[in-house]
Order: structure tokens, then C-alpha cells, then sequence
């Protein structure tokens, strides 16, 4: 299991430079900013709060950003990740920031937050999310919120087809990624006493083409008028039954009593 941590780790760290650069994409930037807004929009209770925030396999600290222009300031913010390169690099543009070391499998503490944020991340530790999702819950206020984005499928023509990808495209690691059926990722949290407070599929058209450019870069067609119309039409489906059938990815919110 740490072998495939580690095997994890060295990959994103080999193509993180690339991952990061093709992130900056206007389109990609922009498709992010109006699906987060859409998420956000009927979550008032989380609004002007200053809430307290951890980020475990927080990456480039991506929740932040997310977090901090869809609910206000936050009244504190801890993230880590198993990179240190990737930390090191999150510290050099924002030296302040309270970022660290940390392998998620391992994490232990006494600490409780308002909100969790994981953007992408159990998919990339699919051996050990079970144990991943019961430690967290510990870190977690009564009637909190675990936000969590993560790749799924709720059919077997896009799961055959996610599979073929991982297999091929270099960007990904077939040995340590597994993208979860909707079902499976429902009840890693269901099953460890999180309830469903709300979820959206926003992984249909306008995500096909401008969410992931370092993977698919001759996808990322046209211009800001292109994605805000794909995402129009997306939306009419995201927390729908056609959506949830034919969505590459699914957006939760978890909590606790």
C-alpha cells in the first residue's frame, strides 16, 4: 500500500509542471469558476462565516482559492499533501499559508473544522480511501461539510471508456487511479456515518472539453462564449437522472449530525 503511495507521488511530481501550466487555460479557468458559483449558490449557511477549513491533498491549495471566492474569508485554513514538492512550491508563492508534509492515509488529529475540501484526491489513494474517509470524519464539526469532487461513472460504456484512457494517456497512472462508480463513492461515505446533503453532476459536455487540458489539450476549442454556453446546457442536467447517468465526474457535500 505505501509502495503505491509512494509510486502515486513520484508521478504527479513528474508531471505537475505540465499539469500546473495547462491549469492556467482561460477555458479551464473559467469552466471552474462558473461550475463552483452554480455548486455554491443555494449554500448560504456556509456564506460569510469565517469558516475553518483543512484541504488534505491539497495540491497547488485549490480549495482555498474555491472556497475563499464562493463563501468569503476564512476564519483559518490547513492543507498538506505527500509532496514536497508540491508544497514547497504552494509555500514559495504564498509563504504564509499553514501548508505541509503529510501522507492522508496517516493523518491523525485532534483538530475539528467547519469544512473539508478534497478537489480530485481519493481517486488517486482508491486502496485506502475507506480508512481515508472514517479518519476524517473525526476531523469533521457536527453539521459540517465534506465537499468533494471526484471522476465517477454511473454506466459501463463510460467506465470502458475511462479505463482506456488511464491505459493510454500518459498524464494518468493506471496502477494507482481508479475513478469510483457513483454508487461506490456514495456509500464511502454513507456507510461511515456521512449523510448526503447535496450533489451535482457536473461532468457532461463543457467538462469533456475545457476541464482537463493538460490530458486532452486538443479538446480546449473556442473560447469563453463556447464554455458558458456547453455549461448552460449542462446545467439543465446536474442534478438530474440524465445527468447523474452520463456525468464523468460528480461534486458531493457530506455532513455529519
Amino acid at each position: 500500500m505505501s509502495d503505491l503511495i509512494e509510486q502515486q507521488r513520484e508521478h504527479f511530481e513528474n508531471i505537475s509542471e505540465k499539469y500546473y501550466n495547462a491549469r492556467k487555460s482561460t477555458n479551464h479557468l473559467y469552466l471552474k469558476e462558473l461550475m463552483w458559483r452554480f455548486f455554491f449558490k443555494n449554500k448560504t449557511q456556509l456564506k460569510d462565516n469565517q469558516l475553518s477549513v483543512l484541504e488534505p491533498m491539497c495540491g497547488y491549495s485549490e480549495g482555498k482559492s474555491i472556497l475563499e471566492r464562493n463563501i468569503g474569508v476564512l476564519g483559518s485554513y490547513e492543507g498538506f499533501d505527500y509532496s514536497s514538492v508540491l508544497v514547497e512550491k504552494v509555500k514559495e508563492m504564498n509563504p504564509d499559508l499553514n501548508v505541509y508534509v503529510q501522507d492522508v492515509s496517516t493523518f491523525k488529529s485532534d483538530k475539528k473544522f467547519d469544512v473539508i475540501i478534497i478537489i480530485g484526491g481519493l481517486h488517486h489513494v482508491p486502496s485506502m480511501c475507506e480508512e481515508v474517509v472514517q479518519n476524517l470524519r473525526n476531523n469533521l464539526k457536527s453539521q459540517g461539510a465534506f465537499i468533494v469532487l471526484e471522476p465517477t461513472h454511473n454506466n459501463i460504456i463510460f467506465r470502458k471508456i475511462r479505463e482506456r484512457i488511464y491505459n493510454k494517456n500518459t498524464l494518468f497512472d493506471q496502477e494507482t487511479e481508479k475513478a469510483f462508480r457513483l454508487k461506490e463513492l456514495n456509500n464511502l461515505f454513507l456507510n461511515n456515518g456521512y449523510k448526503l446533503a447535496d450533489q451535482m453532476y457536473p461532468g457532461l459536455l463543457s467538462y469533456i472539453l475545457f476541464y482537463n487540458p493538460d490530458a486532452f489539450p486538443f479538446l480546449n476549442i473556442g473560447g469563453k462564449g463556447l464554455v458558458k454556453l456547453a455549461f448552460k446546457i449542462d446545467s439543465f442536467f446536474f442534478r438530474n437522472y440524465i445527468g447523474r447517468k452520463l456525468s464523468f465526474a460528480t461534486l458531493s457535500m457530506f455532513t455529519i449530525d
